[in-house]
């Protein structure tokens, strides 16, 4: 049997089959960050993310914009748990024959989205490889009472989103700005019950929610923000590497987040009873089951 058979979901259900943990942990693999016990009142955030040349960037890209992407992706993680971003290793596989300067434009994207975000960097590895791959693993931090996952959507929640969705390839993906502030503004002034960052596609991440949740959900065409660059609805809903953050609160408390301008909180959605699946409604008011549409590495 190939990996191409089981899939990337299938493989990492297969691998958590044997990930036995013990009380330190709160929340282990299933989420966007794992969960460790810190002290009385803060919960220890830990998330690890790869790039490869050729899967999540081109050679020919700005290097620079690949180094910020590399530490970004894991701030969004941190961000969609509610978090702050703390500390972080960065492993590199070079090509032998990369230029120094190139290197150093890499480092000089790290490094910059590092000191913006006051990240400590403490370390990491470098090895040869045929090419260029960035590891990072990061540590974040949350108040225990803001801690954010995936399991939390409650029937009759609302549906949210920060952002627009679709052409993300188009440049998106290496200029995203990770929703931090966004993140941290909407656990400190309201209660949300699920949040997770989109980076495999809204469908497919929304899925994620509704997994964990045992939950359905709604979601209306016409309220789905588009991107300039997005090549329709369709599109939208399966375009991978946003990183936005989807949400949901309840009707009260996504009412008040909706009347707060601030950072443009979008309406998209309502969680539903698990029985009645994952659907779209259209301008038409004709319903359409979704399939869990998105990106996978096989």
């Amino acid at each position: 049997m190939h990996l191409k058979e089981i899939g990337e979901f299938g493989l990492i259900r297969r691998f958590q089959k044997q990930i036995k943990t013990d009380v330190s942990v709160l929340r282990g693999s299933g989420d966007d960050c794992a969960v460790l016990h810190l002290n009385k009142s803060m919960y220890q955030l830990f998330t690890c993310d790869m790039i490869i040349e050729g899967v999540d960037f081109k050679k020919a890209d700005n290097l620079e914009a690949v180094g910020r992407k590399a530490l970004a992706i894991s701030i969004s993680d941190i961000a969609a748990c509610g978090g702050l971003p703390r500390h972080a290793v960065v492993s590199l596989g070079l090509p032998k024959n990369m230029q120094v300067n190139q290197a150093d434009f890499l480092a000089k994207g790290i490094f910059g989205l590092a000191r913006k975000y006051k990240i400590n960097i403490v370390g990491g590895d470098i090895s040869a490889s045929s090419k260029l791959i960035i590891d990072v693993s990061m540590l974040g931090e949350v108040e225990k009472h803001k801690l954010c996952l995936r399991r939390g959507a409650k029937t009759g929640d609302i549906i949210m989103v920060t952002g627009s969705f679709g052409g993300s390839i188009k440049g998106k993906h290496l200029e995203f700005t990770p929703r931090l502030k966004e993140a941290r503004f909407l656990v400190d002034n309201f209660k949300i019950n699920s949040m997770i960052d989109v980076s495999d596609g809204l469908i497919q991440d929304l899925g994620h929610i509704l997994e964990q949740s045992s939950a359905g959900a709604v979601l209306f065409e016409s309220l789905i923000p588009l991107s300039k660059e997005a090549g329709g609805v369709d599109e939208a809903l399966c375009s991978g590497e946003e990183f936005e953050l989807l949400f949901t609160a309840s009707r009260d408390q996504a009412s008040k987040i909706i009347r707060c301008s601030k950072y443009g909180f979008r309406l998209i959605g309502e969680i539903m009873p698990v029985s009645f699946g994952l659907r779209s409604i259209n301008h038409k008011n004709k319903y359409s089951r979704l399939k869990l549409k998105g990106f996978k590495h096989f």
